[in-house]
């Protein structure tokens, strides 16, 4: 071995030889540099200014003075949350609570799994601090031998462990790897309808249309022949909207003597009949062409009530339909965009337009649908349009043509989505469609989460129905093989029932199952990249959403609890998958419509319109009116609603928040807490508006 030469001693020695002097200074302004090691004077030094006592307390003053502010910021939002929760809490009605039905089932699973979650984290936690936290600390190995066991308790702690090892842990990864191979596949699959939207406006692929395709030089007089259009407002108790539908239908431009428009009101309401029938009445006098209808016998829900329309015989003279729902404005040139790709296109059975939500910025809730919705229409719903000239109709703001409808059976009652119902039996049948993204039609989506949840549960309930009873359909029809796989794998299996199971089951189920069994737990990029990175396209559409995209992510897995029981209860046609229940509005306008509300009729024009009037009719409309402004001053009541399958997953996910925290699991910890803080949030009704 090499000698060590170090002469540090000798500098030692060196520097104690002299007379030790000492200085003292009244007013010292110099720097202690502390020198270690021989060679450290001669290397360089950074220079500082000395710091006195005065200056040490203010630096600790304005620190402290930080920490009290930031402190104080979250006690008063915290103490603003709170508030905001009680009040919200207080409107909270007895008969206020979900009402679970025939769907019981999920919720006692739910609850069976929280109790046995409780149990587990408890039992943990005793062994934790008995220092028997095995997989935590490598040094520590589990005990095998009798002589090692302590007690009784650590006997059991042991037999769960290997318990847990042995037989609870292979089938939760064998789950878990199936869920994560649909995950991987559900994302490929949205990738690529990201890619054929990039390739569609990098193209400017759009359908196209003559710039005057009704011109015809044989005709008489202007030379423009316009096909018949029938327009139909299906609606049912829509107090809140029914005005400013039938106000945007009856502006279309289209000559009168060429267009007819039916509303179909189902309403079990008696006002509200009147108030439609009176609205019906004055854009009548108006010279616009169009009646009013109410079914006696109201079977079939939606589907039932067009299906009665289309049965008039005055139907027979129309070639084309149109169908707004009773929230929809159309512009006025909605139909001369749309009905024009029909011309030499004998194909052609289907136009959709585009939604576009007045009420799209009214809460988080409005904003957070907005996301989706955008992402369904200018992206899934344009890519199968351009590719493969087939989507599934929206059920409004769509224009049919009238062959089309009776070669595919007309509308059936035998589904809740009777608008893909027939969009899957006309595709069947070779008729082809069209989606127009530049055409959008204004509406509204539900601002409270009530109204928001029902239709989500309709909308994923219905199309396992369907998919129940046309399967045969599909397998027999005589069209291209390509078009079945589209139709079973990505249509109905990928993107209506893949997508809800392994959402609920993967970020519900199992990843709060594995905390308590460490042995099967998720790999990070399966809870994080993967999520965000698909949130992150569904937010392409709609960039200004950009700074939802945490709140968006998390509420998606909050939904997939009320998707899957949908997607459960249509396939095994539970009570609840017939269920149809209409919306709730909230009756918002646009601007325009604001500008024609407050330039309101002046009294010389209502008496025009009202100089052909008997006076019984008139004495009925003057009772309407009164009736209509006593309903708008009547203050109303609004409630909250409690969500138990909500709540119960939040309690079971902080549970399992709080045993990640034993096996200090940063980023699984982290994805537990707020995802439960999201069901709590959304079990007690603390997002969107309060429903009325």
């Amino acid at each position: 071995m090499a000698p060590r030469l170090d002469f540090s001693d000798w500098w030692a020695k060196d520097a104690r030889k002299g007379t030790p002097v000492v200085v003292k200074m009244e007013n010292p302004n110099y720097s202690v540099v502390e020198i270690q090691g021989p060679d450290s004077a001669f290397r360089p030094v950074e220079k500082s200014r000395g710091k006195n006592a005065k200056q040490v307390t203010w630096v600790l003053l304005l620190k402290a003075h930080r920490a009290v502010g930031c402190l104080t910021w979250f006690a008063t939002v915290f103490w603003s949350l709170l508030g905001a929760i009680k009040k919200r809490l207080s409107f909270t009605h007895p008969l206020g609570s979900e009402r679970l039905g025939r769907d019981r089932w999920l919720f006692t699973a739910i609850k069976l799994f929280l109790a046995l979650s409780l149990l587990i984290l408890a039992f943990e936690i005793v062994a934790y601090f008995r220092g028997w936290h095995y997989f935590e600390s490598p040094s520590l190995h589990i005990p095998t031998s009798t002589l090692e066991i302590q007690s009784l308790l650590h006997l059991v702690y042991v037999g769960w462990l290997g318990l847990r090892a042995d037989y609870i842990a292979p089938p939760i990864k064998a789950l878990s790897k199936f869920c994560i191979v649909l995950f991987l596949i559900q994302s490929v699959d949205r990738l690529i309808l990201c890619l054929g939207c990039f390739w569609i406006k990098y193209k400017k692929i759009k359908p196209r249309f003559d710039e005057e395709p009704f011109r015809n030089d044989d005709a008489e007089g202007c030379g423009y022949v316009y096909p018949m259009v029938l327009v139909q407002i299906p609606m049912c108790n829509e107090r809140e909207v029914y005005e400013q539908s039938i106000s945007a239908v009856c502006q279309l431009d289209w000559p009168k003597d060429r267009i007819l428009v039916q509303v179909l009101d189902d309403s079990n309401d008696e006002s509200i009949q009147l108030l439609i029938k009176a609205e019906v009445a004055k854009w009548s006098q108006k010279g616009v062409n169009i009646i009013y209808r109410h079914r006696l016998v109201r079977t079939g829900y939606k589907a039932g009530n067009l299906k009665s329309a289309m049965s008039c015989d005055y139907v027979e003279a129309y070639e084309f339909v149109a169908i707004f729902d009773a929230d929809f404005q159309p512009n006025p040139d909605f139909l001369k965009l749309t009905v024009p790709h029909f011309k030499d296109n004998p194909e052609l059975g289907l136009v959709q337009a585009r939604w576009t939500f007045v009420n799209k910025d009214e809460n988080l809730l409005t904003r957070l649908q907005n996301i989706n919705l955008c992402f369904h229409f200018e992206v899934e719903q344009q890519v199968s349009g351009v590719f493969l000239n087939f989507f599934g109709f929206n059920g409004t703001a769509g224009v049919w043509r009238i062959k089309a409808l009776e070669e595919s059976g007309g509308w059936l009652e035998r589904t809740t989505v009777e608008d893909m119902d027939i969009a899957v039996r006309a595709h069947l049948h070779g008729w082809k469609f069209i989606y127009l993204n530049d055409v959008k039609v204004l509406c509204e989506v539900p601002e409270s989460y009530e109204a928001y949840k029902k239709q989500q549960h309709r909308w994923h309930s219905g199309p396992m129905q369907l998919f129940r009873l046309c399967l045969g359909a599909i397998l027999t029809s005589k069209i291209a093989i390509w078009k079945k796989a589209n139709l079973i794998l990505l249509f109905f299996l990928l993107r209506k029932l893949i997508l809800p199971f392994y959402s609920f089951t993967l970020f519900c189920i199992i990843l709060p199952l594995t905390m308590f069994v460490p042995e099967a737990e998720l790999p990070v990029w399966v809870i994080c990249y993967i999520p965000v990175f698909m949130s992150f396209l569904n937010l392409l559409p709609s960039p200004k959403s950009f700074p939802f995209i945490v709140p968006y992510l998390l509420f998606e897995n909050t939904m997939s609890v009320t998707k899957f029981n949908a997607m459960v209860s249509g396939l095994f046609q539970l009570g609840s998958s017939y269920e149809w229940i209409v919306t709730k509005k909230a009756g918002r306008s646009s601007e325009s419509d604001l500008l024609s509300i407050t330039e309101k009729e002046s009294p010389n024009k209502r008496s025009q319109l009202l100089r052909g009037v008997s006076d019984s009719e008139l004495l009925e409309l003057n009772q309407l009116e009164e009736q209509k402004q006593a309903v708008a001053k009547k203050p109303v009541k609004k409630i909250n609603k409690i969500y138990h399958k909500e709540l119960a997953l939040a309690f079971l996910l902080l549970t399992a928040a709080v045993r990640s925290l034993l096996a200090a699991q940063g980023v699984h910890f982290y994805f537990l807490m707020f995802q439960g803080v999201t069901f709590l949030l959304v079990g007690l009704d603390l997002i969107g508006e309060q429903m009325s």
